[in-house]
Order: C-alpha cells, then structure tokens, then sequence
C-alpha cells in the first residue's frame, strides 16, 4: 500500500474534511465505474448462453443464428422469439415456425414434439438493450417508462437509460481526454513563456492572444461541415482551443519564482533548463493549474452537448446526451426526455464541481482542517 507524505496526508485530510466533495467524490466513482464497464450493464448481447453443453459468451465473440440452429450466418438477433426458442430448446427446428407454441410445451412438460430435449440458458445484462438497440414490440414512439424500459424510449424506440449510460461514458471520457491535452499544450507554453520571459515570452504572448480570441465555436462548425467527425477529431478540436486558458496561471507562477534562491543555486549547479522548469518549478504551477482543471473539464462536457444539440457534434452512430436533450426540445409530449436529460447533466456537472472544490481545499496552503 502507498504511503503518503505528511503534505499529501494533509491535503488528503483536508479533502475528507469537505464533506461535500468526499461523498460527490465517492458517488461519481461509482457511477462512472458502472458506465465504464456499460456492456455488462445495457446490452442486447447475454452476456453467458449455455447451448447443448457448450458455454458461450456473446457478449465477447460473435455468433450467427446459424451456430444456434438457425437459418441465417448473420449475427443472431438474440431478442427475438426465434433465437431464444432455439437456446431453449438446443436448436430444435421446430422452433423456427412457431416459438411460442414450442416454448409452451418445453415448460410444460420439458419435451419439444414429444422428445426430451436438453434445455438451454441465457444470462442477461440487468437492462436487455444496448444505446442503439430498437424495440419493434413497443407500440408507440417515444414511449413513457414501464418495466421494461425504465426511462422510458426515444422517437427511435430505444432505451433512454442505455443510452444515458453510454452517454454518460462518452461525455466524462471525452472532457477528461480534452483536459488532459489541454493541460499538457497549455502548461508546456507557459513554462516556456515564464521561465525564458524576454522576446519569447512577448512573441508567444501574442500569440495566445490571437489563438484565443479566434471563434472556435463557428470554426469546428465549419470543419464539421467539411469533415466528417468522430470521437477523436472532435476531441483534438475543442483541445486545441482550450488550452489558453491555463497560459496565463502557469506563466505568472514560473515568472514569480524563476529568480528564486533555489532555482539560482540549480542553474549554478549546472541543472538544464527543462529540468529546473519541471522538477522544480511546476509543482508551485499546479496549485493554481488545479483551480481551473473543473472549468476546462465542465466546458468540454457542456461543448460536446452543444455541438450534439446543433447537430455538429459526435455522428449519430454515438450515443449522445446533448442528442436527448434535443428530442426533449422536440417532443414536448414526452416529458421524460428533457428531464432525464437536464437531471443527467445537472448531476454529473455538480458532482464535478463538488470534487473540485474539494480538490482545491486540499492544495490550498491557508486552510488546515483538523
């Protein structure tokens, strides 16, 4: 087990002492935790069948409908009253005429046309439909929740709570992704702007300046009109117009403490450049880098339901909460998409908040919590 430094106990200790954060800490973990491993959780795959003996896991192979005694080699459609009949029955052929009648008369007397048959098993997620899942049983579109779809469904027919698991996945993933970029391209250029001060730093300066005032927004909505957009691409893009926002912190620290005694006596000591600025000087950065980490991780998450909302974001392959939000907009007579979708990004953003604050106790020198 890692042991933690008396500074690091203290931050730690300071964190718990909110308690706020500490238990939005622990909630988020647990949801993000759930929608991380999404495919044991809402899947239209099982994630065991037992057939004739045999263990099978859809869920990680492919198996067509043939492979269960069906008639077709496409991937078995594991819903429908067919294939189940034919996992029940050990591929009776029967069962692709009528399922119904062959299933009553396995659990009736456990024979299929007066044969005893070896029955076989699925085992279910605990929501039987993945994000893209389309449900041709239900009547009407988008359906109010019941027990079978606890959310609800969308103008499609599919599951409104798969798809705010994926959702969630995806939106948390990709403000991470996109904090992590910008942190690394916007601490980088404010090492250097601090640390060498002079020209570079006017040069790079001005530069910032005219990167940040450029209209991001219109420009990734030309670029999404000119290419098509996926996960990556759309990440790389609202990375490389948020990392100004950390240049700013990161410079006036390393311009603070770039003539300080120990960075003096480093130089003097014959320590390079790269070494001085992040061994020694970016730790003093990161408590101020930490302040704005909650605005670049919101920001994203709040771009990427925007774009979603426009239609400019993610392709409509992607399961997408700013999607939903839109069908809320759009069918006001089904009131459980707009809630489901202002609950989903009100919880996840103030359980991020909450944390951050937390974070920010913690790395703050003046409070000391006992």
């Amino acid at each position: 087990m890692m042991r933690l430094s008396p500074l690091g106990r203290r931050r730690w200790a300071n964190f718990k002492a909110n308690r706020r954060a500490f238990w939005s800490l622990w909630i988020f973990l647990a949801v993000f935790t759930v929608t991380l491993f999404a495919e044991f959780v809402a899947n239209d795959r099982p994630l065991v069948v037992h057939f004739n003996g045999e263990w099978r896991f859809p869920i990680f192979e492919f198996y067509s409908e043939a492979d269960f005694g069906g008639e077709f080699h496409t991937e078995a459609e594991y819903n429908a009253p067919e294939v189940q009949c034919l996992i029940a029955t050990g591929g009776h052929e029967e069962c692709l005429y009528d399922p119904e009648a062959v299933q009553e008369e396995l659990d009736a007397n456990g024979t299929v046309l007066g044969e005893p048959v070896e029955p076989g098993w699925a085992l279910w997620p605990p929501i039987p439909y993945s994000y893209n899942t389309i449900n041709y049983g239900v009547a009407t579109a988008p359906s109010p929740p019941d027990a079978s779809h606890w959310l609800g469904t969308d103008d499609q027919t599919r599951d409104v709570l798969a798809r705010v698991i994926y959702g969630f996945r995806i939106s948390v993933l990709f403000a991470l992704v996109v904090a992590g970029i910008s942190s690394v391209i916007g601490i980088s250029a404010g090492a250097v702007q601090g640390y060498f001060g002079g020209w570079v730093d006017l040069f790079y300066q001005r530069v910032v300046e005219i990167w940040s005032n450029l209209p991001s927004l219109y420009i990734i909505i030309i670029l999404s009109a000119i290419f098509t957009m996926n996960f990556w691409l759309l990440t790389l893009l609202i990375a490389f117009f948020s990392w100004t926002s950390l240049v700013g912190v990161v410079r006036a620290e390393f311009l603070r403490a770039r003539n300080f005694e120990y960075v003096r006596a480093a130089r003097a000591l014959g320590v390079n450049d790269l070494t001085i600025m992040f061994r020694h000087l970016l730790p003093n950065a990161m408590v101020a880098t930490l302040t704005l980490l909650p605005f670049i991780i919101t920001g994203a998450i709040g771009g990427l339901a925007a774009l979603d909302f426009l239609g400019l974001g993610l392709p409509p392959s992607y399961p997408s909460l700013g999607e939903l939000a839109l069908q809320g907009k759009n069918r006001l007579n089904a009131p459980w998409l707009g809630f489901t979708a202002f609950f989903t990004f009100a919880i996840m953003l103030s359980l991020l908040v909450f944390i951050f604050e937390g974070v920010r106790d913690a790395f703050d020198p003046r409070k000391t919590f006992r």
